[in-house]
């Protein structure tokens, strides 16, 4: 197996700066969409050999470094006793938010077993078929909680703040009870197989650094401590995160992901030397080759100091993405020669 990406976790030297991208099995993949043609999005997801099918696919058509799991944050916390819905267009729906004590006590924790053995099914077809390392993933508890309260996506995140500020033991009953199956669920993945896992922090930038420090981040370490033991890299990935580092580089983390609206080399320095993954803005890939090639270069040279660097975007890949733009910056990330 490849492993070079699971060298960068670790902080070990490798023979070229790894790379894989977020969202990296998706829209912008014909192949993907020719499947996603004939299932629904959430039948996709509970679909085990559909789903390990494009968990493979940007293995075979990009040459990347690292699988990613194809599933969806919120899949726990459907089986946490949510109605769960994705429309056609725009994202996910809760159609009964959690804003209330009433509608908290309702929430229970998972049994990833019985609760989601088609994920755990697909890792098993995933571990057998793959040559690259398989990325587990999870929402980080704040990030899983902002749907929860507000219903779905959001702008200005008004109840999930309200609820924090003006009812923190109902806020913290929600984080506690996601934080349990978070826990679970990547344990459940670890055990069946994976080799790393990621935690999506995707909302945490929206919160000021003493809010993100006093009610999101115990959960986040809380997490991280439990997993610590299985042994494999966790990445914990911050959306929106230069205002948060000093604080996310304490969550006992192996990897810090970062955005790109800090520079990478920035990045290392306040994160204490810590392997780093990021940051390429993924509008980027709509520009020319050339351009693309000179972005990749200059990240990987800025990261060249770190102890360890995993080239991704900044965030997801958005679903416009050229795939030919996208093959061309695997391909120049990993011809760029560092600095010894």
């Amino acid at each position: 197996m490849n492993d070079t990406f699971l060298q960068a976790c670790k902080g070990q030297k490798t023979p070229y700066t790894p790379i894989w991208i977020m969202r990296q099995a998706g829209r912008y993949l014909p192949q993907y969409q020719k499947i996603r043609a004939n299932v629904d999005f959430l039948t996709l997801c509970k679909t085990p050999e559909l789903a390990a099918e494009v968990t493979k696919q940007p293995v075979d058509i990009l040459g990347v470094d690292a699988a990613i799991l194809f599933s969806d944050i919120l899949i726990p916390a459907e089986k946490m006793g949510l109605e769960l819905h994705f429309p056609e267009s725009g994202g996910p729906i809760f159609k009964e938010p959690v804003r209330n004590t009433a509608l908290a006590k309702n929430l229970r924790t998972i049994q990833p077993h019985e609760d989601v053995p088609y994920v755990l099914d697909t890792i098993k077809i995933l571990i057998k078929d793959l040559n690259v390392p398989l990325i587990g993933f999870a929402g980080a508890p704040f990030t899983v909680a902002t749907y929860m309260i507000e219903g779905g996506s959001s702008k200005h995140f008004i109840n999930t703040k309200r609820m924090m500020h003006t009812n923190p033991n109902l806020f913290n009953q929600i984080m506690g009870l996601i934080t349990q199956t978070t826990i679970a669920y990547l344990s459940a993945q670890i055990e069946t197989g994976v080799h790393a896992v990621q935690l999506f922090d995707t909302w945490a930038g929206v919160l000021s650094a003493t809010d993100y420090r006093n009610w999101v981040f115990p959960y986040v370490r809380k997490t991280i401590n439990a997993l610590k033991p299985l042994g494999v890299p966790i990445i914990y990935f911050v959306n929106n995160c230069a205002g948060l580092l000093h604080v996310a580089a304490d969550s006992g983390a192996d990897v810090i992901g970062v955005d790109w609206r800090i520079d990478i080399d920035d990045a290392i320095n306040r994160t204490k030397q810590m392997p780093v993954q990021g940051n390429l803005d993924p509008c980027v890939l709509f520009s020319t080759r050339p351009y693309i090639q000179i972005a990749a270069k200059s990240i990987v040279l800025k990261a060249s100091g770190a102890r360890g660097h995993i080239f991704n975007l900044g965030h997801g890949i958005l679903p416009e993405t050229p795939v030919d733009n996208v093959k061309a910056l695997v391909d120049a990330v990993h011809e760029v020669k560092r600095p010894q």
